[in-house]
């Protein structure tokens, strides 16, 4: 099986859809209990659904990490009243010090530590790319799982 994911790398052909790419995202840690920072053109509060929705421009900060999109919903803990999710949609941009990904959606789940990034997935390490329909992220250990159509261009050499 390792011949063949490597005849396929070296091919140029893209893995079958099913397939599944385990990476490391240089150990990347996040600290779910550090400040969140949000900027925003809009924010629309729902008391009744304990949500608020920012949109435009967006820009999310959680310590190295930073998220852009279009619109970001926030939900909150009903237990602590603490941001326990952001889910963001149009047009994505996940940013780190070594890494860079975009994606149509993105879901932070503050409580457990994950990100999960969905539709036309695009991850940047230096001159490298990886690309699938979806990559979740555990933040707490840097390992991601990419899934669906998995891609990529392996720089070789240093020509």
């Amino acid at each position: 099986m390792t011949r063949l994911i490597a005849v396929f790398l070296a091919l140029g052909l893209a893995w079958p859809a099913s397939a599944q790419t385990n990476i490391n995202l240089g150990g990347i840690s996040a600290d779910p209990t550090a400040p969140v920072e949000v900027s925003a053109d809009n924010l629309s509060v729902d008391q009744d659904s304990g949500t608020a929705i920012f949109s435009g421009n967006v820009i999310i900060g959680q310590g190295a990490l930073r998220l852009s999109a279009g619109n970001v919903e926030v939900v909150y803990s009903d237990a602590t009243g603490d941001i326990a999710r952001l889910k963001a949609t149009g047009g994505v941009t996940f940013v780190t010090a070594t890494e860079a990904a975009e994606a149509q959606t993105a879901d932070y789940d503050l409580t457990a530590g994950t990100l999960v990034l969905t539709g036309d997935v695009l991850l940047t390490q230096g001159a490298s790319a990886l690309s699938a329909d979806k990559m979740s992220i555990n933040l707490t250990t840097g390992n991601a799982e990419m899934s669906g159509r998995v891609r990529t261009v392996f720089q070789q050499g240093g020509n």
